[in-house]
């Protein structure tokens, strides 16, 4: 379903540089098949596609559907993992504009701590039917439980009684700030699974709930994931495109090129770039090690960034995202003034414009110096995403630990919350909040 094409890489790197790695591809392939290694009690998502809850599945739909039934709007409360690959998926499938209000709108909150993102979706919302999906594990992150704490009192304020109707708690399955309030009120629960962390839970209910609501297939979600799991599983470093991509991924590491740049050429993948950041940047970027995942969206960013790519230092490689076909296609008509010189495509769709931009593009960062690995997907849709979030996942926990990295924990993203607490009053932070001030003020 996903195919590497490493022509435009190959000037760059030798054959034995990959073959050199074949006995640590094969050692972190045996960790995550056999769920052994650091992080072996998060490795649930190397079998969801074929190993999951089929009755939460279910109910998961007939949410979905209640939830398009009876709302215009359905806010998805959460952060990182626990939203950003729903709003990869939705996006990506998704109409680019609303139809007048003949589709669910799905709109996110609790990513960040704006006040006046929140008052604006309030005002936005106040005349249309909403429903509510907070994602949670524990149902204390701060920024998602601020926005639930304000958005339940407007839900209640709104529908009295029927908001328990109309609000579904996505977290822990036994415990948790949530858990319990949602037994004390009567909500709709989903699970986070113990065994898979955030970022690699878009395939459970974290993600699937949100994106069946917008409509989107998940059955069809998960047989593109399967089909890709088919082929990961296969340890053979000439086949499999997945142990290939991971171990370039490296290979260019040690070559000196730290910065990997995810390309796309679709707007509507700009949120499968922000997902695929946080997989790579939360999974690698610790003890010191790993290359940090930037993304772009060609061709726009080629008259912002592209001059730096061309041009600037030499310590980036690029990953393009390449799909032969998109949900539709236009020609470019023929005008007879030809004022803007363009006939010589006209009767071209956009999309054969946009591959040769993208060919174009592919050569002369070559020429520049910038090597780049070509993932080829038939087909921009629902199947195919699904194969291409499995790709990533599995590529990611090869490739850390190939990188001789835990891919699982994020021990770095704990200091700024201790720093946070203890500066916002926190009880039990006071001796830090006491250092914190003295640093602040010299």
């Amino acid at each position: 379903m996903i195919r590497i094409c490493e022509n435009h890489l190959r000037p760059f790197v030798k054959e034995h540089e990959l073959e050199q790695l074949a006995t640590q591809l094969a050692v972190a392939f045996d960790n995550l098949v056999e769920k052994k290694g650091p992080g072996n009690d998060f490795l649930g998502w190397v079998d969801l596609p074929v190993d999951y809850d089929q009755e939460e599945f279910e109910r998961i739909k007939i949410a979905a559907n209640k939830i398009r039934e009876q709302s215009d709007v359905l806010l998805v409360i959460g952060i990182g993992g626990s939203y950003l690959g729903a709003r990869a998926v939705i996006d990506a499938l998704s109409p680019s504009f609303p139809n007048n209000g003949q589709e669910l709108e799905v709109i996110f909150a609790g990513h960040q701590m704006s006040g006046d993102y929140l008052i604006d979706l309030m005002k936005y919302i106040e005349d249309k039917d909403v429903s509510l999906n907070v994602i949670s594990k524990s149902g204390t992150t701060t920024e998602p439980a601020i926005a639930f704490r304000i958005l339940r009192e407007f839900m209640d304020q709104k529908y009295g009684v029927d908001a328990q109707d109309r609000i579904f708690i996505t977290t822990d399955k036994a415990r948790g700030a949530l858990k319990e309030l949602a037994n004390q009120v009567g909500y709709e629960t989903f699970v986070v699974p113990d065994d898979v962390g955030g970022r690699y839970s878009v395939l459970t209910a974290v993600g699937l709930l949100p994106i069946a609501a917008a409509g989107i297939s998940i059955d069809e979600l998960m047989q593109g994931a399967v089909k890709q799991r088919e082929k990961a599983l296969n340890f053979n470093l000439e086949e499999n495109d997945i142990l290939r991509y991971a171990g370039w991924r490296n290979v260019l590491l040690r070559r000196n090129y730290p910065i990997e740049i995810l390309v796309n050429y679709e707007p509507s993948l700009m949120f499968f770039n922000e997902w695929w950041k946080q997989l790579y940047g939360e999974s690698e970027g610790k003890d010191g090690k790993g290359l940090f995942p930037a993304g772009v969206n060609f061709s726009s960013d080629l008259h912002s960034m592209g001059q730096f790519i061309q041009d600037g230092a030499r310590n980036m490689f690029e990953t393009v995202l390449d799909f032969k076909h998109t949900r539709n296609e236009i020609s470019i008509p023929q005008d007879e003034q030809n004022l803007d010189e363009l006939n010589y495509i006209s009767g071209k769709t956009l999309q054969e414009v946009n591959r040769t931009a993208l060919e174009g593009v592919m050569l002369a960062h070559e020429d520049g110096g910038t090597p780049t690995i070509r993932l080829e997907i038939e087909k921009l849709d629902t199947k195919h995403i699904g194969a291409l979030i499995y790709f990533f996942e599995f590529a990611c926990g090869i490739s850390g630990h190939v990188l001789g990295v835990n891919p699982f924990d994020q021990p770095g993203v704990e200091d700024y919350k201790r720093n946070m607490f203890a500066l916002l009053g926190k009880p039990g932070y006071e001796e830090v909040t006491k250092k914190l001030q003295e640093r602040l003020n010299g």
